[in-house]
């Protein structure tokens, strides 16, 4: 008896962890497809992050190609050269169908073509101008921007460049070239013009009684009338003729090509042009003059030393003479 109601239990027992069993394995089965849908759905998710991550590597990658072409652009600094290197580059990272260059605000078109656009351009927070490009894609117009700030950078070296060269060879007062410039300039000259037989004139310029001004008034209507001296001889030669300040209230001028007779009738044009000026400086309105001794190569000197004690001994006769006039060997 005891057997039987133990086998009975054994029985009842098997069946009902079948039934478990059978139940557990139901609903794994039915998860089943549950978890292949959602294996499924994340293969399809990693696939799309790996496009994305691809995408990404390839504009990081284009991104810092275009930073590269600071290094292209650092090469030159003569503008032309500039902007020829970036149109090359521009092809190079946005395909030949790209076309580029420089506008003005009065250049740009009023009707513009289809895939054409103008990104401004700035330095110090002023504008001067607008790349233009037509042929670019939607897609790449935020890369193109960066593009145009590595020829900004361009601009801003050369421009620098250039402000560090025309400090190094002109007076900051008069923007007359300075000493040392225009002695290589001279030196230069006199090669050339004992190369092909040509003459030229060399005149020195003193503003008269310029202490008297500087001391009465100050240094600062001082150096009003040297600038503005220096104006008035500017605009009364030619864009050939090399003008310098020599020291103080002394200028230096050199009449390329020019004989003794043409070089008179200049000094001359240029005094009068100087006595016949008002000069405004601050609450002063002042009338100067100036006294001009004149040499000339070959006939006075034929070394840069020579013709400057030439044309200073001419400038002092000037000055003893009674000022306000051009004196040079009869």
């Amino acid at each position: 008896m005891i057997w039987f109601v133990f086998l009975l239990s054994l029985t009842v027992y098997a069946a009902v962890l079948r039934r478990l069993l059978g139940l557990l394995l139901k609903r794994r089965q039915d998860e089943v497809p549950l978890l292949r849908r959602e294996l499924e759905k994340l293969n399809e998710e990693d696939a799309e992050l790996r496009l994305v991550l691809e995408e990404e590597k390839g504009k990081l990658s284009r991104t810092a190609a275009i930073y590269e072409l600071t290094g292209e652009v650092c090469k030159f600094l003569d503008e032309d050269k500039l902007a020829a290197v970036f149109r090359e580059q521009a092809v190079k990272y946005f395909g030949d169908e790209v076309h580029c260059g420089f506008f003005r605000q009065e250049q740009i078109p009023e009707r513009r073509r289809e895939g054409e656009y103008f990104f401004p351009l700035s330095i110090d927070g002023k504008m001067f101008g607008y790349l233009g490009v037509y042929g670019l894609r939607m897609e790449d117009s935020e890369l193109f921007q960066i593009f145009g700030q590595q020829f900004i950078l361009g601009l801003k070296r050369a421009e620098l460049f250039k402000r560090v060269q025309t400090l190094a060879v002109t007076d900051s007062l008069t923007s007359a070239f300075s000493r040392r410039y225009w002695a290589e300039r001279f030196r230069e000259e006199i090669l050339r013009s004992k190369r092909f037989h040509y003459r030229f004139s060399f005149l020195m310029i003193d503003i008269d009684h310029f202490k008297f001004y500087n001391d009465h008034y100050g240094h600062l209507v001082g150096d009003v009338i040297l600038k503005e001296t220096a104006a008035i001889i500017r605009e009364n030669i030619r864009q050939i003729d090399l003008f310098g300040r020599y020291g103080g209230e002394e200028f230096s001028l050199i009449l390329t090509e020019t004989d003794k007779a043409g070089a008179l009738f200049a000094a001359e044009r240029i005094r009068h042009a100087v006595e016949s000026r008002q000069i405004r400086a601050y609450d002063e309105d002042l009338r100067i003059t100036i006294s001009i001794g004149v040499a000339t190569f070959p006939q006075d000197a034929c070394e840069m030393e020579s013709l400057v004690d030439s044309a200073d001994k001419f400038l002092y006769m000037a000055k003893h003479g009674g000022r306000n006039r051009v004196c040079s060997a009869s």
